[in-house]
């Protein structure tokens, strides 16, 4: 009676998983997943996932991020590729090289990097075609 209800595809279900890096917890190395990641630990190498990622004031990356959105409270050092919204709280690091396709930084975050707004330079292109 309820497996008939919870049917879904194999994709989606990944999609509302929640992956945690605890606190205290080092990781060295390359992770992909479809799922969400919240990083309280350290991570050095490369996580992409078509989640969002989420690292806590602790957490540590070092090396290559890409995901679909991100919240920075922690330090991010390496390459960031972020496709929709990278949200940078008050008590971020962020030192390396960004593309996102939208940018939102809080007073008080540090941000050391080279920046291209994907979003934006396709605005700006689709108007110079139209006019």
């Amino acid at each position: 009676m309820f497996s008939e209800k919870k049917k879904s595809s194999g994709a989606r279900e990944f999609s509302n998983e929640q992956n945690k890096i605890a606190a205290g917890t080092k990781i060295t190395g390359d992770i992909t997943a479809k799922g969400a990641f919240r990083i309280e630990g350290f991570l050095k190498g490369t996580l992409v996932t078509t989640g969002k990622v989420v690292i806590s004031k602790n957490g540590n990356i070092e090396g290559t991020l890409e995901c679909e959105n991100a919240d920075i409270e922690g330090s991010f050092k390496g390459k960031l590729k972020v496709s929709g919204i990278l949200s940078l709280k008050s008590t971020a690091t962020v030192d390396g090289e960004v593309m996102a396709g939208k940018l939102a930084v809080e007073p008080g975050a540090n941000f050391n990097a080279t920046c291209q707004m994907r979003g934006a330079m396709k605005s700006v292109k689709n108007e110079k075609q139209s006019a």
